[in-house]
């Protein structure tokens, strides 16, 4: 019986997604010989916190479902005993990274990852809280589904049960490291006021996600794609594909990984979109066979954003975002580049080779990012109201956010670096005791 980890990392009131993702727990165990290990990763305060305690409470036992509810003050204690007996040389700051005081969607990943290992889970099935599956006719299409058929297996096994394949034969013994989808519904990003108010600015302000070098026919069309995943085509009817996943196809809301987790981290950037996208990037680069399906999660917007202080805070992530790309662009271009060199004789990704382009990047020069608060600068300003009080927000900022940016690529190639023991001394650690 295979052990899996369906996590649900949060810090906002979401039990009605609790519940949610317990029946997709149920459907697991219903079709598949699996012992599902639910695991809830709770930064909330203590009243939404007890919310989720009470719905932990209600979801029906099942002996092949093991629910885990931690607040992080569990997470930490599990950590900080991963981190000692890791015998890294600051087991203080890989702490900081792998907890920070600050929001990480990165971070809340990778303690996933590591609490999957002490669990002695095979694959990780990561979850958001600010989405819900889609009902179809009643039923409920569970992204599990199309992740447990596929993930983990040799890519030649997995072909017989997938729609379509367009993997190259050449990829075919190696296993499935990832099985994904994506969201419909509103942008993954809160942009779309931009959008609507001015879409010149919105082509300007997003198209600084692209490498400089590019032309502006590549950048419209990154712009065109950016941040819609499926768009709002609604389930009909299952489709699958064995393929090289192309990042912009799958959203981290829909993902489930199977090995790929244990030998690399996520970024763990704070107050960062995006900084949890970088394995759907490595399993493509390194030539990982995945698979792509269309059981699309629907994403929805909290309230909390369109207050004043959510609105600034959020923007902050976009923008901290646009500045993290000079590193990132970097570095995906010299994993696409060393291809099938990123991995070891058993198919398995290297992760010096990745720890080596990280720490390549940081020595770049950051005149491409002076350039890019220079664009937000004035894009923020021609929108006015309260986008342009937030350009003077970055105009203070300015220089710590330049700062910070190299920061957190540095911080990265440091936990990439101890990334490999801490999976091997959670695997020896023992997880808090179940909620």
């Amino acid at each position: 019986m295979r052990r899996i980890c369906l996590t649900l990392p949060t810090n906002r009131p979401c039990a009605a997604t609790i519940t949610a993702v317990a029946e997709e727990a149920a459907h697991a165990v219903r079709h598949f010989d699996v012992e599902v290990h639910l695991l809830v990763l709770d930064s909330c305060a203590a009243p939404a916190h007890a919310e989720h305690a009470e719905a932990v409470r209600r979801i029906p036992a099942d002996p092949r479902i093991v629910v885990h509810h931690l607040d992080e003050a569990q997470q930490r204690d599990f950590l900080r005993r991963t981190a000692d007996r890791s015998a890294a040389p600051d087991p203080d700051h890989l702490l900081d990274l792998m907890l920070p005081a600050g929001l990480s969607y990165g971070a809340c990943t990778n303690r996933a990852f590591l609490l999957a290992a002490g669990l002695g889970c095979e694959s990780v099935h990561r979850r958001d809280s600010d989405s819900r599956y889609q009902v179809v006719d009643g039923r409920t299409v569970f992204p599990v589904h199309h992740e447990l058929t596929s993930l983990g297996r040799r890519a030649a096994d997995a072909a017989r049960h997938v729609t379509e394949t367009t993997l190259a034969a050449g990829h075919m013994d190696r296993r499935v490291a990832m099985v994904g989808s994506s969201f419909i519904g509103e942008l993954s990003v809160d942009i779309g006021e931009i959008l609507r108010t001015d879409p010149a600015v919105y082509h300007d302000m997003v198209g600084l996600w692209a490498p400089a070098h590019w032309s502006d026919e590549q950048k419209t069309q990154l712009v065109d794609e950016s941040f819609r995943g499926a768009g709002t085509e609604a389930f009909t009817a299952d489709r699958s594909t064995l393929t090289l996943v192309d990042p912009m196809r799958v959203d981290m809301c829909n993902i489930a990984f199977h090995g790929l987790h244990e030998r690399v981290p996520l970024p763990p950037a704070t107050d960062t979109i995006g900084s949890d996208y970088f394995l759907i990037h490595l399993v493509h680069d390194a030539g990982q066979p995945g698979v792509l399906h269309n059981r699309n999660i629907v994403n929805f917007y909290t309230g909390e954003r369109r207050t004043d202080a959510g609105f600034a805070a959020y923007q902050l992530r976009f923008v901290k975002f646009l500045l993290s790309m000079l590193y990132f662009n970097f570095v995906y271009d010299r994993m696409a580049r060393a291809g099938a060199a990123l991995l070891d004789d058993r198919g398995e990704v290297r992760a010096s080779v990745v720890a080596r382009l990280v720490r390549e990047s940081a020595g770049l020069d950051r005149g491409e990012n002076i350039h890019r608060l220079d664009v937000l600068d004035t894009a923020y300003r021609k929108l006015g109201g309260r986008y342009a009080e937030f350009a003077d927000l970055l105009a203070r900022r300015r220089e710590r956010l330049l700062d910070e940016a190299r920061r957190d690529i540095e911080d990265f190639a440091l936990l990439v670096e101890a990334w490999e023991p801490l999976v091997r001394a959670a695997a020896l650690t023992s997880v808090p005791r179940r909620r």
